[in-house]
Formats: C-alpha cells, structure tokens, sequence
C-alpha cells in the first residue's frame, strides 16, 4: 500500500474523482501546507492559513501505478489556473502535487513535464510539486461528500 496527496480545487469532486480508481483502498479529505496546526475547514476556507483542501489516497501499487493516479489528477482539474479551480479562488484551491517519496517526486516533475509539452493548454503549468507534511483531516460532513448526496 502506498499514499499519495493532491490539491486540484474542492476536494469533495477530486476525491469522487479518485475513489471510482481501481487499486484505490481509500481515500480521505483534508489540508495540507500550510502553516496553521489543526485547521478547521473555516480557517482553511478563509484563504490564510497556506493549506490546500486535498484529497489523501491509500492505492494498491500491485493494481494501480502512481504515474496512473498522476495522469488522473491531471485530467480532473485545470492545472494552469493559480490558486483558482473554476469559482473557487484562493491559495486553498491550488494544483499541487504533495510528495511521499523521491519515486513520487520524480514521477511528479516528469509528469507534470509531459503535459507541459503536450500542447494540451495553451497557458503554462503552475502545479506545484511538494514534500507531504502533516495531514489534517477534514471533518466528517466533508468525507465522501458527494457519494453521501448520490451525486457521484
């Protein structure tokens, strides 16, 4: 089992988008990369604590490869907006790919390298690519949100 974390926006449709992977065992919502210990949705909302909303995934390496779970995240967000997912603005919503491992890391910088020169968008690529620190998880209401609402 191996994790991996990524910010693309509102967790609740990236973590819809993850969970429907096969070799995925789980997934939780939370933040990451800030400076505030503890955040609660609120304070992270708010735009000031640094965090990202970002999705945690437990995977099945044996099923289901990092570079797979890389192209995913790529495909469910717009990864040349800054700190902005659709209406959703702020530091909060970045695209940003937080790092378990060197492997990881690598895979990440050339990942985001290959839809750099895809030609795929016509602006650059701002995903930022960063070391894992602590995970906060996010609230009960938040977990699964729109599977809870059958809307994924």
């Amino acid at each position: 089992m191996e994790r991996a974390t990524f910010g693309a926006g509102c967790f609740w449709g990236v973590e819809a988008e993850f969970r429907r992977m096969d070799g995925v065992l789980s997934t939780q919502v939370g933040f990451m990369g800030g400076t505030l210990e503890g955040p609660s949705y609120t304070e992270v909302r708010a735009g000031d604590t640094g965090h990202a909303e970002v999705v945690e995934i437990v995977f099945d390496s044996s099923r289901l490869d990092y570079p797979r779970l890389l192209a995913r995240f790529f495909e469910c967000h717009d990864p040349t907006t800054l700190n902005r997912q659709g209406a959703d603005v702020g530091v909060q919503y970045r695209s940003v790919i937080f790092y378990h491992s060197k492997e990881q890391r690598a895979a990440a910088v050339e990942a985001r390298s290959g839809v750099e020169r895809s030609g795929r968008y016509r602006d650059p690529v701002v995903t930022e690519i960063a070391r894992a620190g602590r995970f906060y998880r996010a609230g009960e209401y938040h977990q699964q949100y729109l599977a809870k609402r059958e809307l994924a």
